[in-house]
Order: structure tokens, then C-alpha cells, then sequence
């Protein structure tokens, strides 16, 4: 049998379960492979706020564009040219270029290309699995969320979900790797 090395992009506005299906077909025999014991590949994420030092601060999707913009870059190529080296690798990635190209865009009305970044990860097989929920179910999704959310206030405004989901739907559809609206 032959080794099963997954290459998948989650993008999604928050509230949409991203992270729990990361976890999920991180161990997934179907899409990991079967395992004689327990361990996983790497989850990897954009909203990781590495820019800073801070809780919630600046990192890879919403860097400031006048001082982080090239810090950026480089950590997308940086985790590119990990993934072309370590090609026979599961990658499960939480967020990552699109996420990054419609906060910008939302928030700064910067128009970035990521068409090196997804040459490069097109021969690697990565896909993008975009996932979404009906406007109507937020409400009940922040409800739950509430209950565990270190940063409550951020979900005040649910409209700025709903246009994050539509503006990362028409980012996705102009992508040249393959996805897959869940």
C-alpha cells in the first residue's frame, strides 16, 4: 500500500468548524491512512499571531501591510519551500493565503497575488477545502462559540462574517488549486 500524504488548505471565516476538521482528518483513516498507533502530522495556521507578542495581534493573514508586508512574503515562501521539501508529508494547513487575501482586502482594500505561492503549491497536490455555513446559522454559532472564546467581542458584528464568507468564496473561485465548498 502505498504512504497517503494529503495536501489540504482549510479557508473559511470564522465559525465555520475549520479547526475541528482539521483535527478530524488529521486522524481520518481515509484521507491519513491507517495507523498501528497514534500520532499525527503537523496542523499548521495563518491566524497564528506570530507577528507579535501579543494575544489576537498581527500575524501572517493580518499583518500591517506598511511594516509586516515582506515579513509575510517571506513566511509564505518559507512554509512553501517546507512543503516542496517535505512533499511525502501530510499537511493539514488552518487558514493560509485566501484568508490572507480577503482580510487584507476587507480591512486595508489590498489587493495581493498569491499566483507564485499556489504555483508552487499546485505540483505539490494541495487543495483547498473552503468551508462555509448558511448567514442564518451564525447566530446559533456564536451562541456556542461564547462558551469557550478568550475574545467574546469578536463576534459582535456576525455581517462581518457573512461578507468575509462571500468575499473568500470569490477569492477561492479565482484560485488555481482545486476546491472544494463544504
Amino acid at each position: 500500500m502505498s504512504k497517503l500524504v494529503p495536501k489540504v488548505i482549510l479557508e473559511g471565516t470564522r465559525l465555520t468548524h475549520k479547526t475541528d476538521l482539521a483535527f478530524a482528518l488529521n486522524e481520518h483513516p481515509r484521507l491519513v491512512g491507517t495507523r498501528r498507533y497514534r500520532y499525527h502530522s503537523p496542523l499548521i495556521s495563518a491566524e497564528w499571531c506570530g507577528f507579535t507578542n501579543h494575544p489576537w495581534d498581527r500575524g501572517l493573514i493580518n499583518f500591517d501591510p506598511d511594516h509586516e508586508r515582506d515579513l509575510a512574503m517571506a513566511t509564505f515562501r518559507t512554509w512553501a519551500d517546507l512543503f516542496g521539501q517535505l512533499r511525502y508529508y501530510t499537511w493539514i494547513v488552518d487558514r493560509f493565503h485566501v484568508s490572507t487575501q480577503c482580510w487584507q482586502r476587507l480591512n486595508h482594500g489590498l489587493e495581493l497575488d498569491f499566483g507564485w505561492l499556489e504555483e508552487m503549491l499546485l505540483p505539490l497536490g494541495f487543495r483547498i477545502v473552503h468551508c462555509v455555513r448558511r448567514p442564518e446559522t451564525f447566530d446559533a454559532a456564536r451562541t456556542e462559540r461564547l462558551k469557550v472564546s478568550g475574545k467574546p467581542e469578536q463576534y459582535d458584528d456576525l455581517q462581518v462574517f457573512i461578507d468575509e464568507q462571500e468575499t473568500l468564496r470569490e477569492l477561492i473561485n479565482g484560485s488555481r488549486l482545486m476546491a472544494l465548498e463544504v
